[in-house]
């Protein structure tokens, strides 16, 4: 039987593998069906702590996980089924894993986020026929390049999707609902400097053609100010208009809120005893990296201190 398993490798599950790691209770780190969390998705990270030129999403994902596994983390690339949340001491947690069952005294849930997605027409049949969620990921594709592609979002996402697209796209057009972005200040201001973006203000998609060429060749668009509707070709569109919490496995077991973030208690306790939740799929604030991993402190300090109360 584990001490602890950890479901997720993004900021919060690997930091709380650092902690429990250090603290002998070699956790089991399952990393889900991506191994590193939305983070590896993402190019130059330039506000985490310690790295004042940036650093890849990816590469800091592997350093936090092979510094887990200096102190005896077992990371296992596997997904969780099902769980069963029921037993209570001396009785273990149960997780029905890649199939196998696994029981484990605590477990730390960081299951992170997901992309959420415009629900459109059209935008289901051509995903990774030119709809893509992540730029980073697909912007250097044959079919992106010296082609018009559309970025839809306002965040700091969508504006670092539209500043990396800048460099294989002739053109990138950025389409948010509003008239003023969302993002912070720095990131805006370098967005709406750069000559090959064009925003498209006060506007939203309403559909992705063309199903049947197998491809996208344009997006339809609204105005929101004007009610005007028109068609902008492009290649590719890319969607960065939020994320959803990973939480659907723990419906019914845990308590989760109207937009399925988990709930916490005392600290990062949930309503089971030895059950403990960090990161994005508990927090709709701030979303960051750095608090992740802070949240990813505080369930590997918790989970500690309740395996220390029952050998008490």
């Amino acid at each position: 039987m584990e001490n602890v398993v950890i479901i997720g490798t993004g900021c919060a599950g690997l930091t709380a593998a650092i902690y429990t790691a250090r603290a002998n209770l070699a956790p089991l780190v399952l990393t889900g069906t991506l191994p590193g969390g939305l983070l590896t998705t993402t190019s130059i990270v330039e506000n985490f702590p310690g790295f004042p030129e940036g650093i890849d999403g990816y590469e800091l994902m592997t350093r936090m996980q092979a510094q887990a596994e200096k102190f005896g983390a077992k990371v296992k690339f596997a997904t969780v089924e099902s769980v069963d949340l029921s037993g209570r001491h001396p009785q273990p947690l149960r997780l029905v894993v890649d199939g196998e069952l696994v029981e484990t005294r605590t477990l730390i849930v960081a299951s992170g986020a997901g992309h959420r997605h415009l629900d459109v027409p059209g935008e289901a049949e051509l995903e990774k026929k030119g709809v893509t969620y992540c730029a980073t990921c697909d912007g250097a594709l044959p079919m992106f390049r010296n082609q018009p592609v559309v970025v839809v979002g306002g965040g700091d996402s969508a504006c670092e999707e539209a500043m990396y697209l800048t460099r294989f796209a002739s053109k990138v057009y950025l389409v948010h609902r509003r008239d003023t972005l969302r993002a912070s200040r720095i990131m805006a201001e370098r967005t709406l400097a750069n000559p090959k973006i064009q925003p498209v203000w006060d506007t939203v998609v309403t559909a992705v053609n063309d199903v049947a060429a197998g491809k996208v060749t344009g997006v339809g668009l609204k105005n929101l100010k004007t009610g005007a509707e028109s068609v902008l070709p492009c290649a590719g569109l890319f969607v960065a208009v939020g994320h959803f919490p990973n939480s659907a496995l723990f419906k019914g077991t845990l308590e989760l809120d109207e937009n399925g973030y988990f709930v916490r208690g005392h600290g990062s306790g949930t309503t089971v005893p030895g059950v403990f939740v960090a990161g994005d799929c508990a927090d709709h604030v701030y979303r960051q990296a750095i608090t992740a991993a802070g949240m990813g402190c505080a369930a590997a300090i918790d989970a500690e201190r309740y395996l220390a109360g029952l050998d008490v």
